[in-house]
């Protein structure tokens, strides 16, 4: 099993130094997360929290994700890096694919694009694209990225989408990966449509076999079960041997550690420390994943 550890809202300036630690205590990979804008006012819409409230507050770090990818990459060899989830509809695809492409050559094919259909009305707003067609033009998106990416003249006339021949260069010696995030019905299914692979939300373990069964039916339906293809769960349990090593039996690939702050706390914003405690009760396992990886 491969163990990732998620960077959100860890320190910019510390990123090489974390992914040079990471790669050497044995982490696969990190993950980040992204916005591209953070409105001060948001309605509580957040899809994984009862409250509807984000974990997240407006000075919480989201730096550009081509150059901390680039940065961490070229400070380390094996280490692989993703975003869990970069909101790829708020953006063009042609700057989306030259990005992953120049990313994909620098690091050696260690770059995997994952990507969702987001959750804040709010950034599609601040953007002008349309919110409610956002898994439309994240579809349409995904299929414009792998036509670039063949690094020939190409060209596209879709809904959203419209350009006539043009070629991307330099274009990647191989694909990067495009792992699909969210927990809807929607979203399993354009992974297992359109993926190499899925990025999950923290998931209990007794819920992490029917989700890879799921998965492994509609791949079947769309006839790219044949297809590598790679899940990735954050486990919403404490580290123990034989947790993973059931996992691994009932097929999960790879998890993901949670943020730091959840294990190391972060300063307090006035009304949030309840919420705060409640998740570093959850989630605190980073350091105990280390310890098991050795």
């Amino acid at each position: 099993m491969k163990f990732w550890q998620a960077i959100t809202w860890a320190e910019t300036e510390q990123l090489p130094q974390i992914a040079r630690f990471a790669e050497e205590v044995g982490f696969s990979g990190l993950m980040s997360g992204d916005h591209a804008v953070y409105p001060e006012s948001i309605a509580p819409d957040y899809p994984y929290s009862d409250s509807g409230q984000p974990p997240m507050h407006p000075s919480d770090e989201y730096p550009d994700q081509t150059a901390i990818f680039a940065t961490m990459a070229a400070v380390t060899h094996t280490l692989q890096f993703t975003c869990g989830v970069y909101v790829l509809p708020l953006r063009n695809p042609h700057e989306v694919a030259r990005a992953a492409a120049t990313l994909a050559i620098l690091s050696d094919n260690r770059f995997i694009l994952g990507v969702g259909v987001g959750w804040m009305k709010e950034e599609f707003d601040i953007y002008g694209v349309d919110f409610h067609r956002r898994g439309k033009i994240t579809d349409e998106s995904i299929e414009v990225l792998r036509k670039l990416w063949c690094g020939d003249m190409v060209e596209h006339h879709g809904e959203h989408f419209n350009f006539p021949r043009v070629q991307l260069s330099p274009a990647p010696k191989k694909f990067p990966p495009i792992y699909i995030g969210g927990a809807s019905e929607i979203a399993l299914r354009r992974a297992a449509r359109c993926g190499d692979g899925y990025i999950g939300a923290g998931t209990a373990p007794d819920a992490v076999a029917p989700l890879l069964q799921r998965l492994d039916k509609l791949r079947q339906e769309y006839g790219r079960d044949q297809l590598p293809f790679e899940a990735m769960l954050g486990v919403t349990a404490m580290p123990d041997r034989d947790l993973f090593l059931r996992l691994q039996d009932d097929g999960l690939q790879s998890t993901v550690a949670p943020p730091f702050q959840y294990a190391l706390g972060k300063k307090v914003i006035a009304g949030r420390e309840e919420a705060l405690h409640g998740t570093f009760q959850r989630d605190h396992y980073s350091a105990h994943a280390i310890a098991l990886m050795r």
